[in-house]
């Protein structure tokens, strides 16, 4: 009778003594990567609230995203710290234990580095609240969520730390910045002729480039208002397709929009529209990417930052120039010299002209995205939704990068040299910068 109570403790791994008991398995308090879109929609819905725009809007998501990374890169051997890959980049010190919840960890030290960095980041605490209530939930002990609590809140502080030291405080020391006097230079739009956006954002420290003017452009088409020069023909383009939109161009310029704040006015009322940033835009392409072709945890957390790291940089170089060439928007141009009462389909962004930011940017994060899930990935962008406008759908990243370039000459606020030449110099700093950023850790995420 023993004998067979012992073979039946045996067989189902029960039997006493030490030479039967299995080793205890580690605990698993994995996150889904879902959870990283989560960071990211709240850091997005506050960004509308202060009305963020878009250079800073990318700061504050590469910034956060970084903080999650590393946390990561501390105990997962498939990734690598970006220290000496990014410019004054710190080496963390690891802790002394090791995390027993690092994804965990990885996302408070998000919602702590965007808790920080934006103006009414204080909201966030209830994202740290519910975050920790989830886990503990669903059975995770309340020890491990505190210590991954504190953790993240280490590294998050040291990204902080890291971030204070990239010049972007002292910009509000800069005197006000001046509109140019002169025919060809930028001078505020109506309806509210807002002042100036980031003028010193070329003064921030870089992540990856050498300098802000790394990737400088030729300079802008000459301003010439007589017929038959290249301005003029510029300008002229601008006019006649803003009276020939077909209803796709219309929905094209729409949804590229992402314009931070419109006034709309509606009678003697004006109404402020928010919405999100372009970089706002494509990082919530990442996540329907990431979500498709159902990426790990920490593949979606390194695409995310690397994207944020590279949309950064993108608007440093094209702020750089920017407020070099100065050039004036179509808007105030074709007003002067062709049509008094002409309007742009979209409101003219508080901004100089040349190089168009849109296109810039777009097309740098097409590249990225392209990395890592290939050429042809084709996915449904219901990113716009939300502002009332329907899905679209593409082939490739860079077919929607190209789309959201020419968005703007639809738009009638950018003239077709900003917009070709914003694609050049975005293609050339993503080229660049993508192998200083990845080594051989690029397109991890392209094996389904």
């Amino acid at each position: 009778m023993r004998t067979v109570i012992f073979l039946l403790l045996l067989a189902t791994g029960l039997a006493v003594g030490p030479a039967c008991r299995r080793a205890p398995q580690p605990v698993s308090y994995a996150m889904p990567a879902a959870r990283i879109n989560w960071v990211v929609d709240r850091m997005q819905r506050l960004m509308r609230q202060d009305v963020t725009n878009p250079p800073l809007a990318a700061r504050f998501y590469a910034y956060t995203m970084l903080a999650g990374y590393e946390v990561l890169a501390q105990s997962d051997s498939a990734l690598v710290s970006m220290h000496g890959r990014l410019r004054d980049y710190p080496r963390l010190a690891r802790p002394a234990r090791r995390c027993q919840a690092p994804q965990l960890a990885a996302l408070f030290a998000m919602l702590h580095t965007a808790g920080k960095l934006q103006p009414s980041g204080a909201q966030l605490a209830a994202a740290v609240t519910a975050l920790g209530d989830s886990c503990r939930r669903s059975g995770v002990p309340e020890e491990v969520v505190a210590e991954a609590q504190a953790y993240g809140q280490q590294v998050g502080t040291a990204l902080l730390a890291y971030a204070k030291q990239d010049g972007y405080n002292r910009i509000s020391n800069y005197p006000r910045y001046t509109p140019t006097a002169g025919r060809a230079y930028w001078s505020p739009t109506p309806p509210a002729f807002f002042g100036a956006v980031e003028p010193y954002f070329n003064r921030v420290r870089p992540f990856v480039l050498t300098s802000a003017a790394q990737f400088r452009p030729v300079p802008p088409t000459a301003f010439d208002s007589l017929p038959g020069s290249g301005f003029a023909s510029l300008m002229r383009e601008v006019y006649q397709a803003s009276r020939t939109l077909t209803a796709e161009q219309r929905t094209i310029a729409a949804f590229w929009d992402c314009n931070p704040f419109a006034l709309r006015e509606d009678g003697h009322l004006r109404l402020g529209l928010k919405k999100m940033s372009p970089g706002g835009h494509w990082m919530a392409i990442a996540g329907t990417a990431c979500r498709q072709r159902n990426t790990a945890f920490a593949q979606t957390l390194q695409i995310h930052a690397v994207l944020a790291v590279v949309l950064t940089d993108a608007f440093i170089c094209c702020w750089d120039e920017k407020y070099r060439s100065n050039r004036i928007r179509p808007e105030t141009v074709i007003r002067h010299y062709v049509d008094p009462t002409w309007k742009p389909l979209l409101q003219t962004p508080p901004f100089p002209e040349y190089l168009s930011g849109h296109s810039v940017i777009s097309t740098a994060a097409a590249e990225v995205l392209t990395r890592y899930f290939g050429p042809d990935f084709a996915y449904a962008d219901a990113t716009e939704q939300s502002y009332g406008l329907p899905t679209r759908r593409f082939t490739s990243f860079r077919q929607a990068a190209a789309e959201a370039a020419i968005s703007r000459l639809y738009g009638g606020i950018h003239f077709r040299d900003a917009i070709e030449r914003g694609q050049q110099a975005g293609l050339a700093y993503a080229t660049w910068a993508l192998p200083r950023l990845l080594d051989h850790h690029a397109a991890i995420a392209r094996t389904p």
